[in-house]
């Protein structure tokens, strides 16, 4: 990517204030035709009105242009395109404003990183337009404002505070595992998209949910992955709304609760299945572990959903530190792995649904939630989803978080929420999913989400390494993927309506990325394979495929200019890609039916 400024001013209107305001609808004019935030709007939910490109056509898709950034590997961003002018965030923070039409680089901001100490990949997964500002969240702990038309930076807060830095020094407890080194959580940063609401900014952090860990050099767990080591490690999750005009804060909430974040001891989660806790045990270790709220983890992984009728936002949380062992962690560790609901202007919390209390397996709340309609006995209901890494679609009162719904699982469970062992533990799913991150797609037309959803298990193993000299015993999760248990991916389509899977396909290689569905009856998906697939809404059936050259690591999008529909989508890979052998790459690839 070259650092250049200048070109065709990004002309920021209609699709702006459609951003801002968080319409859920297919919006009047130009502001249809675009892809103006992380969702398509405010509500998430990953549709478009278009219907260009249809079942009939489809097939006859191809590349319109490529834009390759140079920067290879890791590329999970959602393009945004706001009235022809396409902004889209590269491995690295780098961000690049393109003429949708053409690929023709309007301005490039190269981001120059102020620590190499960043928690995972360097991976990014978006920006957000607003007010003739680009925004972005960045991995070193960074929030900052581009102007739209230059890419000039115009602001630059930091947010990730000096308390909240590096954990490295603290590895010297176990320089090493065996023959595995062991990290440390590294510096807190930023993945997801921003939320642009109320002339805020609002951006969360991940890394605070790890601790000491010593993670598979492959990125995935094929080799092993270490995680959980005993001990005050993690960092607090946190979740902050900055200025949009200035970059000063206004206000933070954290993930975790500062005065009885041990909850109730919670024997089942909320809708009755059994956690298999040893209360007692946790009980009597509660008072020697008062204050691990403070280092109680909680990442905060992709884009709240808004509802500005209501003033709310909706997010999801990760799982408590130190991850995969909770017995330094006494109680449900409120508010991780949930779906919390936060006035937008204060921070202040109206409710939380705990998915898991005192979660032992990587089963973060990640995938964004998406605001919907429902359709209940005593009539329809505002409501919020989530799609979650156990495997069921939650249907929620947005007002309240009063279960509306509890979709049936789309995966076969297998000794779910068994706890990890000295022998070994085999559950499925495990730490990747069901639906991790990745966007879920909804239609409202036909009540149907559509979800990339990963079939597979893994085995929890708890470790020990005696004491040393004056290192103490040290005790710590090991978890690798269960040899012999089957390991695929499905594209599934649930109704929402019945809780019922409508259909599932399975891929011919694992999903990833996330979904776009249309209103010409499409569902878009990619593949880890470098495979973005077109289904046929109704049936599931594949009508199109193109080879993008890479794994496919974000979610796609589609837009519209003078009348001619495109479909966009990043083929950089991800850890999860390369762990399984396919290649990294550096290509936006934007589709579109010949003229």
């Amino acid at each position: 990517m070259t650092d250049r400024a200048g070109g065709h001013a990004a002309r920021l209107g209609a699709a702006t204030l459609l951003f801002l305001y968080g319409s859920f609808g297919a919006a009047a004019g130009e502001a249809a035709q675009d892809w103006p935030a992380f969702g398509r709007d405010a509500s998430n939910v990953h549709h478009s009105p278009l219907k260009a490109i249809d079942r009939g056509n489809v097939a006859r898709l191809r590349p319109a242009w490529i834009f390759q950034t140079g920067v290879t590997g890791y590329f999970q961003a959602e393009p945004v395109i706001v009235e022809g002018v396409m902004y889209v965030s590269t491995t690295g923070n780098h961000v690049a404003a393109l003429d949708a039409k053409s690929g023709r680089v309007l301005w490039t901001y190269i981001h120059k990183a102020r620590t190499e100490k960043i928690f995972g990949p360097p991976s990014n997964r978006g920006v957000a337009v607003a007010n003739g500002l680009v925004f972005e969240a960045t991995m070193d702990g960074r929030v900052i404002a581009l102007d739209a038309k230059s890419g000039r930076l115009v602001w630059d807060r930091e947010a990730v505070r000096p308390e909240e830095g590096e954990t490295e020094t603290a590895s010297a407890l176990a320089a090493s595992l065996g023959d595995k080194p062991v990290q440390g959580s590294s510096r807190l940063g930023f993945k997801m998209p921003p939320l642009v609401a109320e002339g805020l900014v609002i951006v969360g952090v991940t890394g605070a949910g790890y601790g000491l860990h010593v993670e598979d050099e492959k990125g995935g767990l094929d080799g092993g992955s270490v995680v959980g080591i005993e001990g005050g490690y993690g960092r607090r999750g946190w979740l902050a709304a900055y200025d949009a005009g200035t970059g000063e804060e206004r206000w933070r909430w954290y993930v975790t609760k500062d005065d009885g974040w041990e909850g109730v001891f919670a024997e089942t989660t909320p809708d009755g299945l059994p956690l298999n806790r040893d209360i007692a045990a946790e009980k009597a270790a509660a008072p020697e572990h008062r204050e691990a709220w403070k280092v109680g983890g909680g990442s905060l992984w992709m884009t709240p959903a808004y509802d500005p009728e209501a003033g709310l936002i909706f997010l999801g949380t990760g799982n408590p530190a130190p991850q995969n062992f909770g017995l330094t962690r006494p109680g449900d560790n409120l508010y991780t792995m949930s779906l919390v609901a936060l006035d937008v202007r204060t921070g202040q919390l109206r409710w939380h649904f705990q998915q898991v209390p005192h979660e032992q397996w990587g089963y973060d709340v990640a995938s964004p939630p998406f605001l919907l309609d429902a359709k209940t006995p005593d009539g329809p209901v505002k409501a919020v989803a989530q799609a979650s890494k156990t495997g069921f679609i939650y249907l929620h009162d947005r007002a309240t978080g009063r279960l509306l719904s509890r979709s049936e699982p789309v995966i076969t469970h297998k000794n779910l929420f068994a706890p990890p062992s000295p022998e070994g533990t085999v559950v499925s799913p495990g730490p990747l999913g069901a639906i991790s991150w990745h966007p879920v797609a909804y239609d409202a037309v036909s009540n149907r989400a559509f979800a990339q959803v990963r079939h597979g298990a893994a085995t929890y193993t708890v470790k020990t390494v005696p004491a040393s000299g004056n290192r103490p015993e040290i005790r710590y999760t090991e978890t690798s993927e269960a040899k012999g248990e089957p390991a695929f991916s499905t594209l599934t389509a649930v109704d929402l309506g019945t809780g019922k899977a409508a259909w599932s396909r399975k891929s011919g290689s694992r999903l990833s990325g996330g979904t776009l569905s249309t209103a010409s009856g499409l569902v878009f998906s990619g593949e880890e394979d470098g495979h973005l697939d077109a289904h046929d809404a109704a049936t599931g059936e594949i009508l199109w495929r193109f080879q993008c050259g890479a794994g496919i690591g974000g979610p796609p999008v589609t837009y519209a200019i003078d009348g001619r529909q495109y479909v966009a989508v990043a083929a950089g890979g991800a850890s999860f890609t390369k762990a399984s052998g396919f290649g990294t790459g550096d290509a936006l690839v934007v589709f579109a039916l010949p003229e």
